[in-house]
């Protein structure tokens, strides 16, 4: 009989341009919290360390090619459930690209005031308001 893992980690980063926007991604619709807003990233896969499965991730997403060096752990958020989601924030100041939505979601870059006008998945807007403070 195969485990049923009690949590998911996820990684995500708030990546800020030169002129202190931070990169959100639209969620697609058919996933949990379609169509709210969130810090992009995704799945550690278990073979992964947090930081390379964000850089993966960003690339696959985004094409966005982000230096692991770069990424400095800021905070986590929990969405209980069965299995429960952790996840992990990144910040990071890189020139990394435009960006391209290579899944089909909508994305931009928002002014942190913007972003919190934006609807937001609920660990995403708990983490930003730490962000903003």
């Amino acid at each position: 009989m195969k485990e049923i893992p009690t949590s998911i980690l996820v990684v995500a980063v708030a990546l800020f341009d030169s002129q202190g926007r931070v990169l959100l991604q639209q969620r697609l619709p058919g996933k949990h919290h379609a169509g709210l807003w969130e810090f992009p990233g995704g799945k550690v896969e278990s073979t992964e360390m947090p930081r390379e499965a964000l850089v993966r991730e960003i690339a696959e997403e985004l094409g966005l090619e982000l230096d692991p060096a770069l990424l400095q752990p800021a905070f986590f958020a929990e969405e209980g459930g069965n299995p429960a989601i952790v996840l992990n924030l990144y910040t990071s100041h890189q020139a990394a690209g435009e960006g391209e939505a290579r899944d089909g979601q909508a994305f931009g870059w928002f002014a942190p005031d913007e972003a919190a006008g934006l609807e937001l998945a609920p660990m995403d807007r708990a983490l930003l308001e730490k962000l903003r403070r």
